[in-house]
């Protein structure tokens, strides 16, 4: 039975009908975070690399995963957004295609498995409160099978394009796109599988790990500041609070307000004192004149 294909759009065309696009959404509000390589490598950390490995391991995945790469590289995945438990996209091909990526949340029982398994790697706490996993725990994290990496069942596919296949070349381009994301972001692994990353602090802090953690040089390294601010809490070095400096008796008098109406008179209260002292005077006057009489 002969099949439908359509037809051949080239990349440039590609391009320009994203941009339109592009445009178009951002006139409504919305933006696009679209994935943008330099070169043709997809992904250059350790957490890009692992996923795109793992990914390239799942045999049911073999056959159209090259079409995948081929896309991401000249930039037709226009847009990627992580949310748990969900990856959403948008691939420039013949047409504009929604891409949906739904992964299973990880297990609680398995993600305590992994913050105990990781805490026993832990060689420095520090490196772990400033962002740095050692290597035994990113090794931990990305272990084929039970880290955090999801198997094949876990993961559905959608597209809106009318290929037949499961897995076709638009899906494949956003599944690589999720690897040189991780790249940028590598704590949306966790955002991704639903999991709180500072569990791992948690467990690393707990009495049994703590001395553990703290053994190497790096923790007398810190200063008391740092640890306060990694923790988000105040710590108290000195407990006896400074006294409080006396104010002086200059000051106090200085605070007191004068009061002007106290030291100048009334306007008005002075020229009535000036009447009178004249009444006075002028009946003064009258009387010597009578007495003369």
């Amino acid at each position: 039975m002969a099949r439908f294909w359509r037809t051949y759009v080239p990349v440039s065309r590609r391009k320009n009908q994203a941009k339109q696009f592009a445009a178009k959404l951002a006139k409504e509000g919305q933006e696009l975070k679209p994935i943008e390589l330099t070169g043709r490598t997809i992904a250059k950390t350790f957490w890009g690399k692992a996923w795109c490995e793992n990914l390239e391991n799942y045999s049911d995945y073999s056959n159209r995963l090259p079409r995948g790469r081929t896309y991401v590289r000249n930039g037709s995945v226009i847009d990627l957004q992580v949310a748990p438990g969900q990856v959403t996209a948008i691939v420039s091909g013949s047409e504009l295609y929604r891409v949906r990526v739904e992964i299973e949340k990880l297990s609680q029982r398995k993600w305590r498995t992994i913050t105990r398994d990781c805490s026993q790697s832990i060689d420095s706490l520090i490196d772990l409160l400033q962002g740095r996993f050692s290597e035994g725990v990113m090794t931990r994290l990305t272990r084929k099978g039970d880290g955090l990496f999801p198997k094949p069942a876990e993961i559905k596919l959608a597209c809106s394009c009318p290929d037949w296949a499961m897995l076709c070349k638009h899906v494949a381009a956003v599944l690589y796109g999720i690897g040189a994301r991780l790249d940028e972001e590598p704590e949306l692994l966790f955002t991704l599988r639903d999991v709180d990353p500072t569990q791992l602090i948690n467990q690393a802090v707990a009495s049994e790990n703590l001395d553990q953690a703290l053994s190497g040089d790096a923790a007398s390294s810190l200063a008391d500041d740092d640890l306060g601010a990694l923790f988000g809490i105040e710590l108290d070095q000195d407990k006896t609070p400074p006294a409080k400096p006396k104010a002086s008796v200059k000051r106090k008098r200085a605070a007191q307000p004068t009061s002007k109406a106290a030291k100048e008179p009334k306007r008005g209260s002075t020229k009535t004192a000036v009447k009178k002292t004249a009444v006075k005077k002028t009946s003064t006057k009258t009387a010597k004149k009578k007495a003369k009489k």
